[in-house]
């Protein structure tokens, strides 16, 4: 096939099935509900080859003007290296605006991303696998729906950015679990599934203790189930591992331009949604 070949197009609802089987070619554990749920919230581009086959994916998710997210960037492996992906980034970094943007790399796409302007600001470390037999912890319980104006603005503090459209999806289709102190919330997590299994995040807390309850406030419940986390802390992503979520891959945080987490922020984001939506 030629490069030449190849259309770019804005991603629509009629490529979803085309992206899914990409994604699975890829090694990438997203089911169709996975892709509906990114595209649902974001912008994207595809690449069809001559007979209409998807052979590529962008997509760019917004967050009000302070930030957007570049994810579910995938090239047919016959096609690599030849240009595509760099044809897919162009057209979706312009979709992104003026905003900062934030990407999560693999080992294929750092040198694309490095060229597009893009610096390493972490590591995002994949845990998954069959959640054990852990105590429960005392402090976490089930968030209510009035609970859900709250979670926002305590995930706007943490992510710089206004994220209320995702959490608005995450409450649709998951479950929070919330650690409230003297009446008001302290830390947040949400579960919801994915893949071949369920995802734990976003898990937003003041310090790594509470974390690790909001996570084991799941994993306690789901004994047996196949659960995934995806975290940039270190400390969170031992305890995974103790804990039965072994270490399987992860990638490299980047953004452009680089900027400082605001030092004031009470609370951190210590597990991403996904790799995709950060």
């Amino acid at each position: 096939m030629q490069v030449g070949d190849i259309e770019t197009r804005s991603f629509g609802i009629e490529h979803l099935d085309g992206a899914v089987h990409l994604s699975r070619e890829a090694g990438w554990p997203h089911r169709r509900q996975d892709w509906e749920v990114a595209l649902h919230l974001s912008q994207g581009v595809v690449a069809l080859d001559e007979t209409g086959k998807v052979a590529g994916t962008a997509l760019m998710t917004p967050f009000g003007d302070g930030c957007a997210t570049i994810n579910m960037v995938i090239v047919d492996t016959g096609l690599r290296g030849r240009g595509v992906g760099r044809r897919l980034m162009d057209q979706v970094l312009s979709l992104g605006g003026e905003r900062p943007l934030r990407l999560i790399a693999t080992s294929d796409g750092l040198p694309l991303y490095e060229k597009l302007g893009f610096g390493k600001t972490g590591t995002i470390f994949q845990h998954q696998g069959v959640a054990a037999k852990v105590p429960m912890p005392d402090q976490t319980e089930t968030a209510a729906g009035t609970d859900i104006a709250q979670i926002t603005a305590i995930d706007r503090e943490a992510f710089g950015a206004d994220r209320s459209a995702l959490i608005a999806k995450l409450a649709e289709i998951g479950e929070f679990a919330v650690i409230r102190r003297n009446g008001k919330i302290a830390g947040f997590a949400c579960i919801r599934t994915f893949g071949r299994g369920e995802v734990v995040g976003p898990v937003v807390a003041a310090d790594i203790e509470d974390a690790r309850a909001l996570v084991a406030h799941f994993i306690s419940r789901r004994t047996g189930a196949f659960l995934r986390v995806d975290t940039g802390d270190a400390r969170l992503a031992s305890w995974l591992a103790e804990h039965s979520l072994a270490h399987a891959g992860g990638g490299v945080a980047m953004a452009r331009p680089i900027k400082d987490r605001p030092a004031a922020s009470l609370f951190k984001t210590f597990a991403l949604a996904n790799q995709a939506l950060g």
